[in-house]
């Protein structure tokens, strides 16, 4: 399954920091890309671009400023991550069987236009909490955590799991 992340409504200098969180769970977890709509972001580009350049994988991140024409043309499942949405269960496993998904996260109010485009809007829970958690669990729901562990080709830097240390390497240098 190929996953793809749409962020809605982000605003340069106040949304920063959490888009690139969200860019890089959606990386850490399997996605195949984020797109980012709202105001175009150079620095969150840049930064998502580097960390791909030196972690490795095959993880997009692009700017489409018609958000509502991108998820239009989107043919796959589309889930919007809201804290008014269901239970996710039913329609994870719908989602599961298909062979692309959109994952729709918010940063500014979501127009009410998403609620009607999408196939399922799920919830995580009934507290509030930010965009970051809610995408983290839809995808480990989606994707469970094989991404998290995986190697990924290219990669200039590696962590090797380690109960007492870092274990690091670095282009074949092993740093401890």
């Amino acid at each position: 399954m190929n996953v793809t992340v749409l962020r809605l409504g982000h605003r340069k200098e106040r949304d920063k920091r959490i888009t690139t969180h969200c860019a890089l769970v959606a990386r850490a977890f399997g996605a195949k890309a984020i797109i980012l709509s709202g105001e175009m972001d150079d620095s969150v580009v840049e930064s998502v671009k580097g960390v791909v350049k030196n972690w490795g994988g095959k993880f997009s991140i692009t700017y489409k400023k018609d958000w509502k024409k991108t998820l239009e043309k989107f043919k796959g499942f589309k889930i919007h991550c809201t804290m008014y949405g269901e239970k996710p269960e039913k329609k994870i496993s719908l989602a599961r069987k298909k062979a692309e998904v959109m994952v729709v996260i918010g940063a500014e109010k979501v127009p009410s236009d998403v609620y009607k485009m999408v196939d399922a809007n799920i919830a995580v829970g009934s507290q509030p909490h930010s965009e970051v958690a809610a995408l983290a669990i839809i995808l480990l729901k989606l994707l469970g955590e094989k991404g998290l562990w995986a190697e990924r080709a290219g990669a200039k830097i590696r962590i090797f799991p380690s109960e007492k240390r870092k274990n690091i390497v670095k282009r074949g240098k092993k740093n401890i």
